[in-house]
């Protein structure tokens, strides 16, 4: 079974009908805005995520192809509003939707997107206490982002973050998303509560996992591999799991080097290069790659009580996944 397959195969079947869904509407600018980034394309992890973990529990995908939208959408509109505030020019190396559209535009385009979620959600056939559970799991997942985002931003303004601080953020940030997505799939799936709160579980150690490697790609590949703007990060004192690592270790001329350059929006390449090379001596580029390891682990630690079957299978290979792909 080979993972990039099966999860084409998904992504596929649910690009038709999220192309649809997103079907023209006035003003045009403000609908190109909002088709910008979901119709270019990116993994579908969310999506496919709720429809692996339904068929995991023996259900019918085509009960969560609403939920699977929602998640998308939501996705998409927390990138619109991240890049942003990022000010990151980049994405899915295309322009921004700020970039191509503007601020403002942009803006109402991620409020757009997470209107249409909610909207998708209303076409779930389910019992009305099963899509009462559901939705609310979905506006739970929202608030957590947004207090995620929050923290992700007052972070920037701190010297020292703990790395179980730093951990809360990115289960708010990211991970839940993950985990609500697996859950609600296996609801929607007609699992068993055990099997529901066994794919949190799997979720959460996922989306931990998936975002920690994603601060170590940041600090590993060239713009072209990975699609963004290279340093944002440093130059924007973005407290990842790396830099709260060294900012926590590193001693001497090495605290004062990052004093001096971590958060300087005004770094020269040749400043962040030296930033790069002391996450690297320091040992926390590593670190990073060793606690995303340990993640996977545990996600897949968490699937043993599920059944055998395929879909258990690409589960356990995405977990892998999150560990070893290279954007």
């Amino acid at each position: 079974m080979d993972l990039k397959t099966e999860l084409e195969k998904r992504a596929d079947f649910f690009n038709g009908i999220l192309e649809k869904f997103l079907s023209k509407g006035e003003p045009e600018t403000l609908y190109d805005a909002v088709r910008h980034l979901p119709l270019a394309g990116g993994k579908r992890l969310r999506p496919s995520l709720a429809m692996i973990s339904c068929e995991a529990v023996s259900g019918d995908i085509r009960n969560v192809m609403p939920l699977a939208i929602a998640l998308e959408l939501t996705h998409n509109f927390t990138l619109v509003h991240d890049d942003i505030m990022d000010k990151s020019k980049l994405r899915r190396n295309m322009p921004a939707v700020h970039v191509k559209y503007g601020e403002p535009t942009a803006i109402i385009a991620g409020d757009l997107l997470f209107s249409k979620a909610f909207e998708a959600m209303h076409d779930i056939q389910a019992d009305p206490s099963i899509f009462k559970n559901v939705e609310f799991g979905l506006i739970d997942c929202v608030r957590l982002i947004s207090e995620g985002q929050q923290l992700d931003i007052e972070f920037e303004k701190r010297k020292n973050v703990a790395e179980d601080e730093y951990l809360e953020m990115i289960l708010k940030k990211t991970a839940v998303m993950f985990m609500y997505a697996a859950e609600a799939g296996a609801i929607l799936g007609g699992g068993s509560r055990e099997q529901a709160n066994a794919l949190n579980e799997y979720g959460k150690s996922l989306g931990l996992g998936f975002q920690i490697h994603d601060d170590y790609l940041d600090m590993s590949s060239d713009e072209e591999t990975l699609g963004k703007d290279i340093g944002n990060d440093i130059r924007n004192g973005k407290k990842t799991l790396i830099a709260v690592h060294c900012l926590n270790n590193a001693s001497g001329k090495d605290k004062k080097l990052l004093d001096k350059i971590f958060g300087n929006l005004k770094a020269s390449d040749k400043e962040v290069k030296q930033v790069y090379n002391l996450f690297k001596s320091v040992g926390s580029i590593e670190y990073a790659k060793n606690t995303a390891v340990k993640y996977c682990e545990k996600a897949k630690k968490a699937l043993e009580i599920l059944p055998k079957s395929d879909a258990k299978k690409i589960l356990l290979e995405l977990a892998e996944y999150s560990i070893n792909r290279e954007k």
